[in-house]
């Protein structure tokens, strides 16, 4: 691995003082002393939690060649630790990040929207580096520290950068995508996500796209045509200076449209119109959803002018990510069972996504669809009313049996119909006994909820007793 950062230019991205013995370079940036690797620099970020200034004996117990902390905490760390000293650790953070945007010559990509910023980051990771180097976020590293650390980690060698840009207020893009300063700009979708946090979904499109602010003379936006808020999103674009707007659906205007696919349990055949390019390809991850992002992808990476044959072909190795749609079959007493692991997150539309993905998902001769959720959160006044609306989805969807766990989703559990009912628990610990006791061979098992309805340990307990009678695998 070779060096990320010489400390010559941190110090002086950073106005930072130096203090102990340095190195002449780090390998990498980390924010977590329990998997800093030797040789990167530790930054130590006070967070809501902790204060990255306790762990950083840690981090140089594990070798980290620097650590990065306040003149304020200076007197609490050890007199021989190798540091950069400066007066607010996200604040240098940010700097450091500026003078990786600076210094580089990658074309840059920016990802925001309701649903899908980090599967269409991913993806367009994937794609990028058939083409060539290519750095992206980890995990979902998109807010106010995410994206300063996730540019700070940007090579100067790379060709293709991708960042994914979050909000749950109005504001919070700006200044990201004023760091990041792309030179496309991808909006997968506009939906009533934070809904607790604005007046309308009109307002949750204006603040997506606070995005076009930061994009570099002569850059695009790349929205969906299918979207209600596609205009609104164009004019916002247009009044920012955007030199291009690109399209992509399946409307007829499209400029990337899909032609026509076949969903697949397991992945999706497509094929498409990408700029006037009529092209063929698998995506390796079922669900129209990633069907129609990854005409979004293709469409960005042929704006930043990779290879788009290589990047189709790529996809057909996507798989999403862990909470995400990720698949585990289990081993139970008389065969298999299979779990749709969607516990990362949820709202009205990923929910949807979430059920039409387990409607098409395989079940044995005796099997059942069984859909275990959580509550959505942060839907402000119409989160009752969100979560009762999905019962006729789940009943369309031929969804056998339904666990529902949270006060919301006792409204939804209300309006389903007796013989869909599995089980009722105001919390998803309460729930878990029931969901893993009522799971057989043959059924396909889907678990979604917000991520503070903490629905992740009910695939955990799931895989637990799946591995008390033999190991599951993961497809």
């Amino acid at each position: 691995m070779g060096d990320l950062w010489t400390i010559d230019d941190m110090a002086a991205a950073m106005v930072a003082r130096r203090a102990g013995e340095l190195p002449e370079a780090v390998i990498g940036i980390s924010i977590d002393s329990r998997t800093i690797k030797p040789g990167e620099a530790f930054f130590a970020i006070k967070g809501d939690a902790h204060d990255g200034h306790d762990f950083v004996a840690a981090a140089v117990r594990a070798k980290a060649g620097v650590a990065v902390v306040s003149n304020r905490k200076r007197a609490n760390v050890g007199k021989d630790a190798p540091l950069l000293v400066v007066r607010d650790v996200l604040t240098g953070l940010r700097k450091l990040a500026a003078a990786a945007r600076a210094r580089s010559r990658a074309q840059i990509i920016a990802v925001t929207g309701s649903v899908g910023k980090t599967s269409t980051k991913e993806a367009l990771n994937l794609a990028l580096s058939r083409d060539g180097e290519t750095h992206a976020s980890a995990a979902s590293f998109n807010n106010h520290w995410g994206v300063p650390l996730s540019l700070s980690r940007l090579p100067a060698s790379a060709r293709y950068a991708v960042f994914e840009i979050g909000m749950n207020h109005a504001g919070e893009i700006t200044p990201l995508t004023k760091l990041v300063r792309p030179h496309i700009a991808v909006i997968t979708t506009i939906e009533p996500v934070h809904l607790e946090f604005f007046a309308s979904i009109e307002k949750i499109a204006d603040a997506k796209a606070e995005i076009f602010r930061g994009l570099e003379p002569g850059g695009a936006a790349v929205l969906n045509r299918d979207n209600p808020h596609f205009e609104r999103l164009a004019r916002r674009a247009k009044h920012a200076g955007v030199a291009r707007v690109v399209s992509f659906g399946e409307a007829e205007s499209s400029d990337c449209r899909l032609i026509k696919c076949a969903l697949q349990p397991e992945s999706s055949t497509v094929v498409a119109d990408i700029l006037g390019t009529r092209i063929d390809y698998k995506i390796g991850a079922p669900g129209r959803h990633q069907v129609l992002n990854s005409l979004a992808v293709l469409g960005a990476a042929s704006l930043a002018g990779a290879d788009l044959a290589l990047a189709a072909l790529a996809l057909a190795e996507f798989r999403a990510a862990a909470g995400r749609g990720t698949r585990l079959k289990l081993a139970l007493n008389g065969g298999e069972a299979l779990v749709i692991d969607e516990s990362y997150n949820a709202n009205p539309t990923s929910m949807r996504a979430a059920i039409a993905l387990l409607a098409q998902a395989p079940v044995g001769q005796r099997g059942r669809r069984i859909a275990v959720l959580g509550d959505m959160l942060e839907l402000g006044a119409k989160g009752v009313d969100l979560h009762r609306a999905l019962a006729d989805v789940l009943t369309d969807s031929d969804i056998d049996l339904v666990f529902c766990a949270g006060p919301l989703m006792q409204s939804l559990w209300q309006a389903l119909p007796p013989e869909r009912r599995g089980g009722y628990a105001e919390n998803a610990a309460a729930l878990q006994g029931d969901v893993v006791a009522a799971v057989h061979a043959g059924d396909a098992v889907m678990v979604k909820g917000s991520a503070g309805s903490k629905m992740a340990p009910i695939v955990k307990a799931l895989v637990s007793h799946s591995s008390r009678q033999a190991a599951p695998e993961r497809v």
